[in-house]
């Protein structure tokens, strides 16, 4: 399934040109116009699914070996010092484009990107209802 309304859908089938790193007969990884540091990467399935939520669990598995498969080679080529692999879903979280995908970015000293949150400091009981809530039987 291809939505033609989708970029991302329109790049991974290579219909709009790319900076192209991999590719295979489910996924094509390329390098982003609008990098956060030297040599970020987006994965990208060549079937359209809006986000995590929509996924098929394959799919999912295969795309996180993909990303330690990735990652693990920018390391050694481009000599960073470290590496983040983001993943966002919805609005809220930062998606921008709804088409599932992952950020491979390989990260630098000093190199002035941030990615992260401010600890909460939740009560015990308030751990042990989100516990409940969300706990998988």
């Amino acid at each position: 399934m291809k939505d033609d309304h989708c970029i991302f859908c329109r790049i991974a089938n290579g219909e709009i040109p790319a900076r192209t790193l991999y590719e295979d007969e489910r996924f094509r990884v390329i390098l982003d116009n609008g990098p956060a540091t030297r040599g970020h990467a987006l994965i990208l399935p060549k079937e359209h699914y809006a986000d995590i939520y929509a996924l098929p669990d394959d799919l999912a598995a295969d795309a996180m070996v993909l990303a330690r498969k990735m990652a693990g080679r920018m390391h050694e080529k481009l000599h960073c010092d470290g590496f983040n692999i983001v993943q966002n879903n919805g609005t809220v979280a930062g998606q921008t484009v709804f088409h599932f995908h992952i950020h491979l970015i390989p990260r630098y000293k000093g190199d002035g990107q941030t990615i992260g949150w401010q600890p909460g400091s939740p009560s015990a009981e308030e751990l042990d209802q989100t516990l409940q809530d969300i706990l998988v039987e």
